[in-house]
């Protein structure tokens, strides 16, 4: 049995996030943990809220609330709305819980020992409007390097330069607008990042099967400009993780608090010991400490592309910075951005559909089908209502749905409700499941590796063989000359639905606990021989016919919900 740990990229505790934000870590981290699950393997799957920084300040004065009160508030809407798709974490935790504090703590100490961490007095903006040294991202102005007029104090997003506030032309506060701002002194601690160079360049050479989209953006990092750059990590700021070496005071660092870039990372092995004080799951070492049997671990993260350069270089320079046996990540799977219909999502602007509208619109194997059918894996895709719509209606109405539909209701028609007996499978029948072991062993490789598009392609394919199937052995013309025959098309065609109940999981797992509750089983045996799981439900075996698997989406309800967020358009 093998062992996966899993995590993806920690969403941010300001607001509810858009179905990009859901299709670029969260949900195929959950498809990959589903699926390992169902080959029996055992799955550590991790996620959490990331708490700390300026955006959480605002939000929380933005809803005249205590920082701490709304981020605990936020947590809970969040973890909510994660049920609500079905996430399947282990463990959903935050990064401003004690033991987040006490972890990022500790590698702060270990590199300090390291001597990875030097102290800087630099000059940094200070907003006199604002009454408040501003972070990086809290101030905008024009990129030096390509003109872009919205770029951050930390990063152009249109050139992806790593930048610092001074370099910014014509700079203003995000927060006020204000471009009253000034330079003043402050020390704070910098990570040695540039002496790790040589270090983390050859981990990630080593890394020869790691996603182009992934390796590009971490060598283009690594090695652009002047190379690595060492980077701030503490800030001005009230609410984090108060800096400290290991447990003791850091002199000159009073009132200060860790960077949020520093310790949300963390966070994914201080949820791990969240899980087990949470009295979930014993041990959580064997997962991340390689002395304590975490060697046979593998361990997979799952991002959207603006948060692997913090995942390939910083992280994993806190990690190997430390000095101690901690788990390195062996594969990032990052992902490209989801577009809405002709732009982008926007909250400011109420334009496209974020997490809990879509769960009000319509129940969840809709959105996951389509979202993961279409993940922005080698480019970045688009959400319109229209290919949503065409999606839903063929594949799931069409081609699963209408097959349960049915071969179910014809069986309750000339058989009853149980499995019928007669009849052999013949030739038709040993080329479909010579067909269908084909098609799945294909499905477990792309699954495998995380292929999501290419995965959802085959599933789709296994539906239509059974499909295919039914129309061209058409047992309810059979059963007017040879009803044994038409017995035999049936049983096959029934254990074909526990058949896709159970490869269909990892991607709409309502749907599948529907089908398995309908075919009154609870065998959800992985199909290694195909030919003994279509004989999984035996002659004599009770079903119930299905309410409709999936209704279709009407063209009046596509045009209502297009112009209902469609939001304002610039």
């Amino acid at each position: 049995m093998a062992r996966h740990l899993i995590t993806s990229a920690i969403p941010y505790i300001n607001g509810i996030k858009h179905l990009g934000n859901l299709v670029g870590s969260q949900l195929p981290a959950d498809l990959f943990a589903r699926y390992q699950r169902g080959r029996g393997n055992e799955v550590l799957f991790l996620c959490a809220t990331d708490e700390h920084g300026t955006p959480a300040e605002l939000a929380a004065a933005k809803a005249g609330k205590p920082v701490a009160e709304y981020c605990a508030e936020m947590h809970d809407v969040q973890a909510e709305i994660a049920k609500g798709f079905r996430l399947s974490f282990d463990h959903f935790g935050r990064s401003s819980s004690p033991e987040n504090h006490r972890l990022t703590q500790h590698f702060a100490g270990q590199l300090a020992k390291a001597g990875l961490i030097r102290e800087v007095i630099e000059k940094q903006m200070y907003s006199h409007a604002d009454g408040r040294f501003l972070p990086d991202r809290y101030i905008e102005g024009t990129c030096p390097n390509c003109g872009f007029d919205s770029a951050r104090g930390d990063q152009c997003d249109n050139c992806t330069k790593q930048l610092d506030p001074t370099d910014l032309i014509n700079p203003h506060s995000t927060i006020s607008g204000s471009t009253d701002l000034e330079q003043r002194e402050t020390k704070h601690l910098y990570l040695c990042q540039s002496q790790m160079r040589d270090q983390l360049q050859a981990w990630i050479d080593s890394k020869t099967d790691w996603p182009i989209l992934t390796t590009s953006i971490a060598k283009k990092w690594l090695n652009d400009g002047d190379g690595l750059q060492d980077r701030g990590i503490t800030r001005d700021l009230d609410w984090g993780i108060p800096v400290k070496n290991g447990t003791e005071d850091w002199p000159g660092m009073e009132g200060k608090v860790f960077y949020v870039w520093f310790d949300a990372p963390i966070e994914y092995i201080a949820c791990a010991q969240e899980w087990v004080d949470a009295g979930k799951g014993t041990d959580w070492e064997r997962w991340w400490r390689t002395d304590k049997g975490a060697d046979d671990v593998t361990y997979t993260q799952f991002m959207g592309k603006d948060n692997v350069p913090f995942h390939t270089l910083s992280f994993p320079a806190t990690i190997l910075g430390s000095g101690e046996p901690w788990k390195l990540v062996d594969y990032i799977k990052s992902f490209n951005y989801l577009n809405y219909d002709g732009g982008q999502f926007s909250t400011s602007r109420g334009r496209g559909v974020f997490m809990d509208q879509a769960l009000e619109l319509l129940p969840a194997d809709y959105w996951r089908w389509w979202l993961l059918s279409h993940a922005p894996e080698s480019s970045d895709a688009e959400f319109t209502w229209e290919n949503f719509q065409t999606s839903v209606n063929k594949d799931l109405a069409d081609v699963l749905g209408n097959f349960v539909s049915r071969i179910t209701k014809f069986c309750r028609s000339k058989f009853g409700e149980t499995v019928p007996q007669g009849g052999e499978y013949g030739a038709q029948e040993q080329a479909l499941i010579a067909e269908l072991t084909t098609r799945i062993r294909a499905y477990e490789d792309h699954m495998q590796n995380m292929e999501v598009r290419k995965s959802a392609q085959e599933l789709r394919a296994i539906w239509v063989a059974g499909n295919e199937y039914l129309q061209s052995t058409a047992p309810w013309s059979t059963f007017k000359t040879d009803p044994a025959q038409a017995a035999a098309q049936v049983r096959l065609g029934l254990n074909l639905i526990r058949l896709y109940a159970v490869l269909s999981a990892p991607f709409i797992p309502d749907a599948s606990a529907a089908l398995l509750a309908a075919m009154q089983t609870k065998d959800d045996t992985w199909p290694d021989d195909v030919a003994g799981a279509l004989a999984a439900l035996p002659a004599g075996h009770a079903f119930t016919v299905p309410e409709v698997l999936f209704a279709k989406i009407a063209d009046e309800d596509r045009e209502d919900w297009q112009q209902r967020f469609a939001g304002v358009r610039t």
